[in-house]
Order: structure tokens, then C-alpha cells, then sequence
């Protein structure tokens, strides 16, 4: 199939609730406890949607939240008891990057077919998902001899519960990504819509509830796709639009005090960034002052990160924070290390031994260890830590690893709790702000878990490249807000290059380091554009820097999207 969608701007979602994973050995995306409690709070109206591969299967999740509808996604290969112990009113299938002629190719649980025919279930294929529908149906599926990819035309030949009768005989423009095909439908499917090349585009069975789709409805570059999602969601399912944000406060509050033993004590991880706080101060309101915040200084904060991260806490938030000077700890074993991968693993399990000392004093001055620490872990951390196919966890291809994902260590004492594994930064800041967390914390751009040791690439220990670092970061933020820009960016940062060049500073010939500014709108983080500074501002930004900061003569800006490139650099 091999996929590739350009940044899309989708607009803020309601968010889907999931339960913190009871197994912090196997972060896993798409956990079956997980997605149990969630389904019991749909009130009947959940929306399940079945992964594939895509990179981009959370986007379908995003548009079915828009619509007030819970979503929630599972593995394709799931059994079949994880599917029906959920209920679902809907099932989708998504795209992905396979082909349903090679020998194991992801498909759907044996029996899967006849559970959705008893149970009066629709299901709508999307792209793969659709091949995968008539392959299994009886129909046939082969090689394209003209592939599509890209923005193409179709034309909705009939009305159906995907089109509207005022869509028939006319154009629209969807996105494509293919390179099979549906050549022979299954008995009892109808074509209703072909691109302008002649291809199937989409297909129906009403009377077994099945529809599909060969192109993205998900994406924004299909024009009318939103409105494709809620012909089939409305129309043909008959689902309610009535999941609210209030549902997932009341029901992740719920969970925690099941989880957590009534005299039970639970460490967090505070970062200072949205998802920590927000994380933190849902299970404060959960549990009370059975919470016990930790702060970690591992030197690799942002400029005066400390001081002011501490006074907010204590002035706005009225946490009760413990601040831990841990910075030889880190910086002593990241001393020689370049690979990114190795500097997150490294940092995610100095982390750990920061929280494990941290509940070994607390169990002396309490008398018992508390038994879990909450992350503030979101659903893009998890999506991008995804193992590759083969697994048994799922078909997505990992991106790079998370210090709180990937990067844990498997033998790590504490049990952990993840409020938000499954939510958008966007969704965080919603529920954030139903629980009064101050808007100045709610619009703080986002910040990597590994701080500064992945926006200085190379060895961080090197030199006094963390010092130049903050110095050049602290004068590109404060430069935006003081132009008024700061909300309209979702993250901006600057970069360390491990390279010198030569420049010309007071009449001299100097050799010194290149800095980069990047700077990105989103939605999600999961997409992005780069930020189209005014040229007034930039010559600015780059005088004060060299200006300021000895040891730099040259800023370069990052003007790529995401993809082909990550946010971060490593």
C-alpha cells in the first residue's frame, strides 16, 4: 500500500479514555484492559476501529471524537473475545502499508465476519481495510494497473449510506493511496462511487451492514470525507452523539481509586510541561495527599527551567513537589554517548533510580513504599514507540523511542499509571482546564521527556554545548512572546549542531558553533508545518543571538514538516 499523507490540520477532538496500562513491562497502544473500562462508559455508542499499520489510524479516531462518538482503537489481529468483551456499535478498519496478497498480511480475527453479521454490527473498510473486506468476502483483489495516490476525483454513481442522494452524479475530492485494487466485488456488493480513472472507490452491501472505502476519508484532503464518516456513523449505525469531556474526568477518577488501595501511595513524575501537570493534578483530585511529587533536575532543563517550574507549583498549582538534584547522575552516563536511541534508554532508566530512591525515603518516613508512579505519557509517545511488524503487538513501524515508553527498564519496581496514554496534547489541555489547571501551564509548548539530550546532538557532555543551548532557546522564546506569536506556535526550540564554521565576529575570523530554530504549527503533534516567520523577525532573533551567546556565528532555521522529519531532531 505504502502510505504517506502530508500534514493535516485536524480540528480539537473530545478525547477517548483509557485506564493507566496494569502492566508497565508491556507498554502496549491498543491494551485490552484499557479499552474495557473505556467501552463500559460509551454508554453503547463506541466506535472501534482496528489498526492496520497506518501512522495515521489515529486520525480516523480524532474525526469519530469530533463528532462526540467515543473511539477507540485495538490491534487488527486482536481476538476476537478483546473485540466482543467491547461491545462496539461500529467497527473500522483502517489502511495500511500492506499488501493482502502477501503471506501474513495483517486481517481480522477468524469468526470475525459472522460476529458482525449477528450482531447487526456495520463495519466500513478504509483503504486496506476495504481490500481486506473483498478479499475475504470471495471477491478479488490484484496489483493496479493504474495506482493512485494522491488528491484524485471520484464520482458517487448511486446514493448509499455513504453518500447522500444530493451527492450522486457529482464530483469530490478525496485523498488516494494504492496500489491494488478491487477487481471482482464480492456476491451482493454494489460500487457507489469510482475515480475518474474508472476504479473502484466505494463500495456496499447493505444488507450485511458492510461498506468500504479505497480512499482517506480521514484526512483533509478528502474535502467531504468528514462528512462521509458522519453519513456512516449517523445514518447507517444510528449512534447517539453523546460522549462529553466531563465523562472523562469522572471516569479516570473513578479507575484511580479503584486501582490505588485506599491507604495505598503513589509517586509523579513532574516535568513542569501540560501532560505532568494536568496528569498530576487528576490523580491529586483522585487520591488526595496520598500524591507525592518529584521534580528531577538531570541538567538537562531549559534556561532557569528549575526556579521557575518550582515557584509555579508552589504559587498556582499548590502541589506538594519534592525538587531532586540529580544533575551529575544523568550527565555522568550520558558522558561519550551520541546515539539517540542509547541517550533516551539511558535517561528513561536514570529516571527510574531517581523514583525508586525517592520512594525508598518516602517508605521510611511513612512506613510502607508507595507501589506507583504516573506519567504523563500521551497517545503520540505511544503511537511513535510502536513495535514493527512481527511483534504481535502490532503493524505500525517504531518511529524512535520515549524515555517513558520505549525507553523504561524492564525490571522497574513501580507500577505505573498513565491517565492520558491515549489522549492528544489538545485533549490534554481540555481536560486540564476542566480541572482548573492555570491557562499559563495549559499553553506551555511541549517538551521532551529526554529534555535538551535530544536538541543537542552528539555527546550533551561536550564542551559547554547544554550552556550555549539554553542561552540560544531562552532568547528565540522570549523573542516570541514579546512578538505576540507564542500561542499561534504549538512548539518552538532551538538545536545544537556538532559542527563548527567559520564566521567573522568583531573584525576577527572566528570558529564556532551553528545553531538551529525550529519552530511548528499542529494539532497533535502527530502532523506539522513548519512556522512562517516574518523576515523582520528572524533578523532579529539571529542579531541577538550572535550578539549574545559567545561561541555561535551562525543560525540556520528548520523549515521542514513532519513528515518527512520528527519535531525533534532526535
Amino acid at each position: 500500500m505504502n502510505e504517506y499523507f502530508p500534514p493535516n490540520k485536524i480540528p480539537i477532538a473530545l478525547p477517548v479514555f483509557l485506564p493507566p496500562n496494569p502492566n508497565p513491562k508491556s507498554p502496549r497502544p491498543h491494551s485490552e484492559m484499557e479499552t474495557s473500562a473505556a467501552a463500559a462508559s460509551a454508554g453503547g455508542n463506541l466506535v472501534l476501529i482496528l489498526d492496520y499499520g497506518s501512522q495515521y489510524t489515529h486520525l480516523i479516531t480524532r474525526r469519530i471524537r469530533q463528532l462526540s462518538v467515543l473511539s477507540l482503537c485495538l490491534a487488527g489481529d486482536a481476538p476476537l473475545a478483546s473485540i466482543s468483551s467491547l461491545r462496539p456499535r461500529a467497527v473500522i478498519l483502517s489502511g495500511g502499508p500492506h499488501s493482502v496478497h502477501l503471506p501474513n498480511a495483517p486481517s481480522f480475527p477468524d469468526s470475525f465476519l459472522e460476529f458482525v453479521e449477528q450482531n447487526g454490527i456495520p463495519v466500513l473498510g478504509i483503504c486496506y481495510g476495504m481490500q481486506l473486506l473483498v478479499q475475504k468476502l470471495g471477491g478479488e483483489v490484484s496489483v493496479g494497473e493504474k495506482q493512485e495516490y494522491g488528491k484524485m476525483e471520484i464520482d458517487v454513481v448511486r446514493e448509499s449510506g455513504l453518500f447522500g442522494a444530493e451527492l450522486v452524479g457529482k464530483h469530490q475530492t478525496v485523498w488516494m493511496s494504492h496500489g491494488d485494487e478491487a477487481a471482482r466485488l464480492p456476491e451482493g456488493f454494489e460500487v457507489v462511487a469510482r475515480s475518474v480513472q474508472g476504479l473502484v472507490a466505494a463500495i456496499e452491501n447493505p444488507s450485511k451492514r458492510l461498506y468500504g472505502l479505497q480512499y482517506h476519508p480521514e484526512v483533509t484532503h478528502s474535502a467531504q470525507g468528514m462528512e462521509t464518516l458522519r453519513h456512516f456513523i449517523f445514518n447507517v449505525c444510528g449512534i447517539t452523539a453523546d460522549w462529553k469531556m466531563q465523562d472523562v474526568l469522572e471516569e479516570e477518577i473513578k479507575v484511580i481509586k479503584d486501582m490505588v488501595g485506599p491507604d495505598e501511595h503513589v509517586i509523579c513524575a513532574l516535568s513542569g510541561g501540560v501532560d505532568s501537570t494536568v496528569a498530576a493534578t487528576l490523580v491529586h483530585k483522585a487520591i488526595g495527599d496520598r500524591l507525592h511529587c518529584v521534580f528531577v533536575d538531570n541538567g538537562l532543563l531549559r534556561y532557569k527551567e528549575r526556579e521557575r517550574v518550582m515557584a509555579t507549583f508552589e504559587s498556582d498549582l499548590h502541589l506538594p513537589v519534592t525538587c531532586v538534584d540529580a544533575v551529575e547522575q544523568f550527565l555522568s552516563k550520558l558522558k561519550g554517548v551520541k546515539d539517540p536511541e542509547a541517550k533516551r534508554k539511558i535517561i528513561g532508566r536514570e529516571f527510574i533510580c531517581v523514583f525508586d530512591d525517592f520512594a525508598h525515603d518516602l517508605e521510611m518516613k511513612l512506613g510502607q513504599k508507595p507501589k506507583y508512579l504516573v506519567q504523563g505519557t500521551l497517545y503520540p509517545d505511544v503511537i511513535e514507540s510502536c513495535p514493527p511488524p512481527g511483534s504481535g503487538r502490532s503493524h505500525s513501524h517504531t518511529i524512535k523511542s520515549h524515555h517513558n515508553v520505549g525507553g523504561l527498564p524492564k525490571d522497574m519496581k513501580l507500577k505505573l499509571i498513565e491517565p492520558l496514554k491515549l489522549l492528544f496534547k489538545d485533549e490534554v489541555r481540555k481536560l486540564g482546564s476542566i480541572l482548573n489547571v492555570p491557562e499559563s501551564f495549559l499553553k506551555r509548548h511541549p517538551f521532551p521527556g529526554p529534555g535538551l539530550a535530544v536538541r543537542v546532538l552528539g555527546d550533551v557532555t561536550e564542551g559547554n554545548a547544554l550552556d550555549i543551548l539554553r542561552q540560544v532557546d531562552e532568547i528565540f522564546i522570549q523573542s516570541i512572546k514579546e512578538a505576540g506569536l507564542y500561542d499561534s506556535i504549538w512548539q518552538a526550540f532551538a538545536v545544537f549542531l556538532p559542527v563548527q564554521s567559520v564566521g567573522v565576529q568583531g573584525d576577527q575570523r572566528t570558529h564556532s558553533h551553528v545553531v538551529v530554530l525550529r519552530a511548528i504549527t499542529s494539532e497533535d503533534g502527530m502532523t506539522a508545518d513548519w512556522y512562517y516567520f516574518d523576515q523582520n523577525f528572524l533578523v532579529d532573533v539571529v542579531r541577538k543571538i550572535c550578539n549574545s551567546v559567545r561561541g555561535v556565528n551562525r543560525v540556520c532555521q528548520d523549515i521542514t514538516s513532519k513528515p518527512p522529519a520528527t519535531v525533534e531532531w532526535e
